[in-house]
């Protein structure tokens, strides 16, 4: 069955739905960088039958997002069919994916998220509510069980397309994993083989290198970047030359990083509003575009401090002025 992603590469590179991370300014640097899918962070089906403002808005995206999912949870069928139409009448992503993996404990005790894996019966009555509440395609993301004793992916797999999902993501850890450990892509691979519905391999990827080993060890139709793209939205660039066969290119040096962490602020500005609380929620992207960089702990000592981007960027002018000497 085809995917519901249209104009991608044949293996997809998606960008995972992330609290905090996965919002407007952050899903378009990674699309120019070459992410085919973008997905919402996710959202929470009462808040969006209530019209909260403030998940509304996480719902909100620009054309140059798309193609992108609106991904929403929650333990009530009703309230999920009902976010699932106001998504489609208001937004028209390209689908709503529904999330049944998130371990995060303020929503696995409403029963959200992985906190559904405990009653299958549930996710099937969700799977089908939303479906018959939209036109849009409806994909879903799970965890491979609630926890070493239930851990049985195919079977949630095959759940899960029976009730009529369109395409399954597995992050290959259980809840009580988190994100220890280390992802089972053997799992990913066994529901790959029993699925007639596309499968997306979620967990453990960190590089290019990843992607492409993930699709050799599991033969899943495509690939779904979380933690590894924090920082480092050239994971996209170069998953898509070595899935292309082409040279690695080159490795994004500090002036290259810091450009695009700019870049990324001054988005942040424009699509979240000029504001100190924009600023210090952004520090955490400006230490992650650090890692790895010389002198790295101090830098992004100095930028946790920022309360304007314009202290960001002077920061970042007095790193590179030795090395501009230098050379």
């Amino acid at each position: 069955m085809q995917l519901p992603y249209p104009h991608a590469h044949p293996f997809p590179l998606i960008l995972a739905p992330m609290a905090g991370v996965s919002e407007a300014p952050f899903r378009q640097i990674c699309r120019g960088m070459g992410a085919d899918v973008v997905i919402s962070e996710f959202l929470s089906s009462e808040a969006i039958r209530r019209r909260i403002r403030t998940t509304l808005e996480g719902a909100e995206f620009e054309e140059c997002e798309r193609p992108i999912g609106i991904q929403i949870y929650g333990s009530d069928a009703n309230a999920m069919a009902e976010a699932a139409g106001l998504i489609t009448e208001h937004y028209r992503p390209e689908f709503i994916d529904i999330n049944f993996g998130c371990p995060v404990k303020k929503v696995v005790l409403r029963n959200g998220g992985s906190g559904c894996l405990r009653d299958m019966d549930l996710v099937e009555r969700i799977i089908k509510a939303v479906i018959g509440a939209t036109d849009l395609p409806v994909t879903v993301k799970t965890r491979s069980g609630w926890n070493d004793e239930s851990r049985d992916p195919v079977s949630i797999a095959l759940r899960m397309q029976d009730a009529g999902a369109r395409a399954f993501t597995l992050h290959a850890r259980t809840r009580t994993q988190m994100f220890s450990g280390n992802a089972n892509w053997d799992e990913i691979a066994r529901v790959v083989e029993a699925l007639e519905i596309p499968v997306i391999g979620n967990g453990d990827i960190a590089s290019a290198d990843d992607v492409v080993r993930m699709r050799a060890h599991t033969g899943c139709a495509g690939a779904m970047v979380g933690r590894g793209a924090f920082g480092n939205p050239w994971l996209f660039r170069d998953a898509q030359a070595l899935l292309a066969g082409d040279d690695r290119p080159p490795a994004a040096d500090a002036t290259e990083r810091f450009r695009v962490a700019l870049a990324h602020a001054r988005l942040a500005i424009r699509l979240q509003g000029d504001s100190r609380r924009t600023v210090i929620e952004f520090r955490k992207h400006l230490g992650w575009y650090t890692r790895g960089l010389h002198g790295a702990s101090d830098l992004r000592q100095r930028l946790f401090q920022v309360e304007t981007i314009a202290e960001a960027e002077a920061i970042f002018m007095n790193y590179l002025a030795p090395l501009a000497q230098v050379a």
